[in-house]
């Protein structure tokens, strides 16, 4: 998947000119996108070094301009999605992702870029409402969200090969066994392919929580529904049924008691 980093975001190279083609002779080709961008990858980093915050506007500006000057390229548009990604404007960050969202490049790497920002679009869109999730169980436990309405529900991103996501694993567990008596809930979307080896998994660490399983890995309807693109996510449903944080592994025991006691 392309990244984009300060490291490697250039500016744009106001030294590199185009010599106006001189009368009834082809005009000078553009230079390889690669050649160029290599060239100012210093000045990019040199401009997010020096103020972060003034640094996001200039590689906002050479991302447009890169993106005009070679539209065919992924790095211009995953420019603007790493500004989208940095910005505290949220006006802005909305956007970005809908300008990127509405791209249309038939590159795959370009898609990538469009995809994300097509999720990022959703994960947006989807905090403080309900969460339209259905599914059955590996075990054969029918699980409605918008039916545990009354309840705190973490909904648990997460696979077995995930270091990060295992490691959350007794945190989860104490924190279940803690407060599943208030009203606590987990629902994990598990972003395994191998079935046994999700059910040999929730076995062997004893965890009574409902898991979906569709095999899709990364793909999996859920997770692709909702713009996830990385590993563990961790989301908390409100008893009114409504998503009210993103980011629940930090502190989250307190967290659910917080919204247990909550109307």
């Amino acid at each position: 998947a392309l990244t984009v980093t300060p490291a490697s975001v250039g500016l744009l190279a106001k030294s590199v000119k185009e010599d106006a083609p001189a009368s009834k002779k082809e005009p000078a080709a553009k230079p390889p996108f690669q050649e160029v961008f290599k060239k100012l990858d210093a000045g990019a980093r040199a401009a997010m070094q020096k103020d972060p915050k003034e640094g996001l506007k200039e590689v906002e500006r050479v991302g447009r301009l890169l993106v005009k000057d070679y539209p065919e390229e992924p790095i211009p548009y995953a420019m603007l999605a790493f500004v989208a990604s940095r910005t505290s404007d949220k006006d802005k960050q909305t956007a970005l992702y809908e300008e990127l969202a509405a791209v249309e490049v038939d590159d795959p790497r370009v898609g990538q870029v469009i995809a994300r920002a097509k999720g990022a679009l959703k994960k947006m869109e989807a905090l403080g409402k309900p969460l339209d999730i259905q599914f059955t169980s590996v075990d054969g436990r029918k699980v409605d969200l918008t039916k545990m309405k009354g309840k705190v529900v973490l909904v648990d991103f997460w696979a077995t090969w995930c270091g990060p996501c295992v490691a959350e694993l007794p945190n989860l567990k104490k924190t279940y066994e803690a407060l599943h008596e208030d009203g606590f809930e987990i629902v994990g979307i598990s972003l395994d392919s191998n079935e046994k080896k999700l059910t040999d998994f929730v076995e062997k660490h004893d965890m009574p929580w409902v898991q979906h399983f569709d095999g899709q890995g990364w793909k999996n309807a859920i997770a692709k529904q909702y713009g996830v693109s990385s590993i563990p996510a961790m989301w908390l449903v409100d008893k009114k049924g409504n998503l009210v944080d993103m980011n629940a592994r930090t502190g989250l025991e307190e967290k659910v008691k917080e919204y247990l006691a909550r109307d």
